[in-house]
């Protein structure tokens, strides 16, 4: 019953650049299967209406479709691709960004026995699950104001904070429940998360991250493989090349200079690596990048 009229919704409010009249909300809409293409998974839900999607980050592989929800309480280097779209049967989703602030607020608010307790093992960053019929219905009636433009300012926080408490309440809540604790296992590892996509270029050393992390090292490898299924030095590698494709992507004949830029001194080891994570020379991908119509980029996994 919900999924029918989320379909609607959707398809009715699709936009070619995913965003929409509300804050922090995108409709998803692709019309052929697409190759597995690299991005960031932002920090998202995301419910799929209709077709099918593959993410995988690291060796993790991940599949939704019609009635199930992925969440990323983490920014990370994911590879996604839809598996099931047609022009005439488009695979259309629903993210809804998520605000920690939100989030920590509602575990404040939330009485004695309302939350599962924590569990001692930090839980991965992006997981999947089955949308309840509560959470489908919250979602219909926050994209039903988007035929109510008088009702937005008002009723859309309201209908946000439900959904986040649906999630958090739910069989995935730990992943979104550490989003909001600022002194949980997720919130170290996002730290040195940030810390590595904001300096990828340089070297470091992972008892530096580590200790600025506010984590033994042992503590910090453990945590950080659970969250994003890569060791520190893998994560920075993936954030290399993906940044070294966008720049290819306007400069494609300074390849060795782009291989510098993101920290590769070796340029053999850049065009290995790079051929290696994305099924071709950095020169040969540029060109096909550059004559490829490309999807609108997004944080929706």
């Amino acid at each position: 019953m919900y999924l029918d009229e989320l379909r609607t919704l959707l398809t009715r409010h699709a936009r070619s650049d995913w965003t929409t009249a509300l804050d922090g909300v995108l409709i998803s809409k692709v019309d052929r299967p697409d190759p597995p293409e690299p991005s960031m998974s932002g920090t998202v839900l995301a419910v799929i209406a209709q077709g099918a999607k593959r993410l995988a980050l690291g060796d993790r592989v991940y599949e939704y479709g019609p009635g199930q929800y992925v969440v990323a309480s983490v920014d990370l280097p994911v590879t996604g691709q839809f598996l099931q779209a047609d022009p005439e049967q488009s695979a259309i989703g629903f993210g809804l960004l998520l605000e920690p602030s939100v989030i920590a607020e509602l575990l404040l608010e939330a009485g004695p026995g309302d939350i599962p307790p924590v569990g001692g093992n930090i839980p991965s960053g992006i997981a999947v699950g089955d949308a309840s019929d509560a959470l489908l219905d919250a979602v219909v009636r926050l994209l039903r104001l988007l035929d109510e433009p008088r009702d937005r300012a008002v009723l859309a926080p309201l209908i946000k904070r439900e959904i986040l408490w649906r999630l958090i309440a739910g069989e995935q809540g730990a992943t979104v429940r550490q989003l909001g604790l600022a002194d949980s296992g997720l919130s170290h590892v996002s730290r040195a998360v940030r810390w590595i996509r904001e300096h990828y270029a340089q070297p470091f050393r992972v008892e530096d991250v580590a200790r600025m992390s506010g984590m033994s090292v042992s503590a910090f490898y453990r945590n950080f493989q659970a969250v994003t299924a890569m060791s520190p030095i893998q994560f920075q590698k993936r954030i290399r090349l993906q940044e070294a494709r966008i720049l290819l992507a306007t400069h494609p004949g300074d390849v060795t200079r782009v291989g510098q830029r993101v920290g590769y001194d070796n340029p053999s080891q850049f065009s290995r690596e790079y051929r290696r994570q994305f099924g071709a020379p950095p020169s040969r991908d540029a060109a096909r990048l550059r004559s490829t119509v490309r999807t609108p980029a997004s944080t929706l996994p």
